[in-house]
């Protein structure tokens, strides 16, 4: 026997100490429900889990970002309603000024109140705002940027959403021009005599008993109802110039005139305006305008045409390709004009978890200018007829972009409910690597607690072993 070291104690021991942490181990297990608690638990099982985790997390965020995505595009839905709504009363003030009981008090009235809705269309695409970001402005939707020699020729430039990012050329052969006719007799002319001037349909009434200023004025106003300026100097002998307000093909200025006075008809006849008294079947002089022409370069498809509507291009092409553009008056030039079309201004949306997982979002600019609804005028002769194909194509747009919006909400949808259902995944592939099987660490909870009981009253045995020696000392 030995007294010096007590190797069953120091064995015992050992097994209870290494009882103990297994124990503790077990209880580290059960109290935090994770299986790994500690790196050396397990190394790769904790790095897995790391990345799993930061995916969870990323993906719990992207599931919110697509939730303020889809906030964003309900207040631009609920926003182009609204123009929507006002664009169609627009559309009906417009028929019913081009009903032909309506006097001019009449007409001016119905265009004051579509002045009034063309405000209020351009004070929703001003305001119209998520978290202070302007969303109908047009700073949602891909930036275009003319070359720097062509800044002040171009304007009022929208693409579609098949317009790829790239640089696209075009050459302006021939510039819109505005109709015009010229009168080679001056206002003092016209002082003192009774005539009608039939001017693109309206009415200009000139009477004897007239001061200069006011046949000055009866001129201006009658140009003004017949869609055209009038161009003369009060003071001076110079040609009265009636100039059409539109630009190209569509636009024209005719003239003629009624009249019984044979001094005006001496005097003003032989300027090849017809009168209209004399001659019930004759024509009225006629001048029309013209579009400009364009050739297209780099850039665009071998399918591309162009649509011409005095000086606005449209340019189109295969898989929804748009480009809509407003040249400046009288521009022409041999060198080629550039449109860098980029991915600036685009919202995009981080739909996932990781870089480059985002969904682009383009809004266009909807206020007045950018729909056109500034040449909108009921109060001309002819301004309601136009007004109704304008108004139409202006409820196409807006019923496009609340179309492509609404896809917008539907994709935002499908992919939040992807977002959630990947992360409950994820979440699932988390427990199985480090949460505990609570029951299968009782049952190891179990043994080593007993383990620990059995060692423990071993290792006092075991301590007991020395006093034997003492007996033996005191026998002898």
């Amino acid at each position: 026997m030995r007294i010096n070291n007590n190797i069953s104690a120091v064995i015992t021991n050992k097994q209870l100490l290494g009882t103990e942490g297994s124990l503790a181990e077990s209880m580290e297990r059960l109290s935090s429900g994770l299986k790994i608690n500690h790196a050396y638990d397990n190394p790769s099982g904790m790095a897995i889990a790391g990345k799993i985790r930061a995916q969870i997390q990323g993906l719990d965020q992207a599931s919110r970002n697509s939730a303020d995505g889809s906030s964003v595009l309900q207040i631009v839905d609920g926003a182009l309603s609204e123009v929507t709504n006002m664009v169609q009363r627009m559309r009906e003030l417009a028929v019913q000024a081009a009903n032909g009981i309506n006097e001019q008090d009449e007409k001016d009235s119905i265009q004051k109140e579509i002045a009034s809705l063309r405000d209020e269309i351009g004070r929703i695409s001003a305001t119209t705002e998520f978290n202070t970001k302007s969303l109908l402005d047009g700073s949602l939707d891909a930036r275009v940027y003319p070359s720097q020699d062509s800044l002040d020729l171009i304007s009022r430039i929208s693409v579609s959403d098949s317009v790829t990012e790239g640089v696209y050329a075009f050459t302006v052969d021939q510039a819109a021009t505005q109709p015009e006719l010229k009168l080679a007799d001056s206002v003092n002319m016209l002082i003192g005599h009774d005539a009608t001037f039939d001017l693109n349909g309206e009415k200009i009434e000139i009477t004897a008993d007239m001061t200069k200023e006011e046949v000055y004025e009866a001129l201006r106003i009658g140009a003004e109802h017949a869609d055209c300026t009038m161009e003369a100097d009060m003071n001076a002998d110079s040609e009265i110039v009636f100039r059409s307000n539109q630009y190209g093909a569509h636009a024209e200025v005719t003239l003629a005139y009624y009249s019984e006075d044979d001094a005006f008809n001496a005097a003003f006849g032989a300027g090849g305006i017809p009168n209209l008294k004399e001659d019930p079947e004759a024509e009225p002089v006629v001048d029309v305008g013209t579009n400009a022409v364009v050739t297209l370069g780099d850039g665009f498809g071998k399918n591309a045409t162009v649509a011409y509507e005095g000086n606005r291009i449209k340019i189109s092409d295969v898989n929804g390709f748009q480009m809509d553009l407003l040249l400046q008056a009288g521009y022409t030039s041999a060198d080629p004009i550039s449109l860098e079309v980029t991915d600036i201004g685009i919202m995009d949306l981080q739909v996932g978890a990781n870089k480059g997982q985002t969904m682009q979002v383009r809004i266009p600019a909807m206020d007045a200018e950018s729909l056109y609804l500034d040449t909108v005028n009921v109060s001309t002769v002819h301004g309601a007829k136009d007004a109704l194909n304008r108004l139409d194509e202006v409820l196409d747009k807006v019923s496009s972009v609340r179309s492509q919006i609404g896809a917008y909400e539907n994709r935002l949808d499908y992919t939040t409910t992807s977002l959630d259902e990947t992360e409950e995944n994820m979440t699932e592939a988390l427990s199985r690597i480090e949460d505990v099987d609570m029951a299968e660490e009782m049952v190891e909870y179990t043994k080593d607690n007993v383990l620990e009981q059995a060692g423990t009253s071993a290792l006092a045995q075991a301590n007991e072993l020395p006093e034997l020696a003492l007996q033996l000392l005191g026998n002898r």
